[in-house]
């Protein structure tokens, strides 16, 4: 197992059980399952956590409106432009057929 994957374990199963996660307890985790990491991950990690809801970035992961895709979606929701929906038209309709790359002939 990673190091990386072992600290965002003990993170998850911290936030399961509803304890703060801190740079300790994610050590004391990681050490009882026998993974060595480096201590400055323990405190990297307690420290992008602080203060975040686990489970809800969980649940939203995926989620419509979470990623760079919402900042396309809102320009042209806020009615900026139709340009990007064309663009995407466009791109499809050039999308090749297989009569086009030589498969539909024989």
């Amino acid at each position: 197992m990673s190091a990386e994957l072992a600290v965002v374990y003990a993170a998850l199963i911290l936030e399961d059980d509803n304890i703060e996660i801190t740079a300790d307890k994610l050590q004391t985790l990681v050490s009882a399952a026998g993974v060595e990491v480096e201590p400055i991950w323990f405190s990297l990690y307690a420290k992008a956590l602080a203060g975040q809801d686990l489970k809800a970035l969980l649940m939203n992961v995926g989620a419509p409106g979470a990623g760079p895709a919402v900042a396309a979606g809102a320009a042209g929701a806020a009615g900026s432009s139709d340009a990007p929906a064309e663009e995407e038209k466009k791109e499809e309709e050039k999308e090749e057929s297989d009569d086009d790359m030589g498969f539909g002939k024989k």
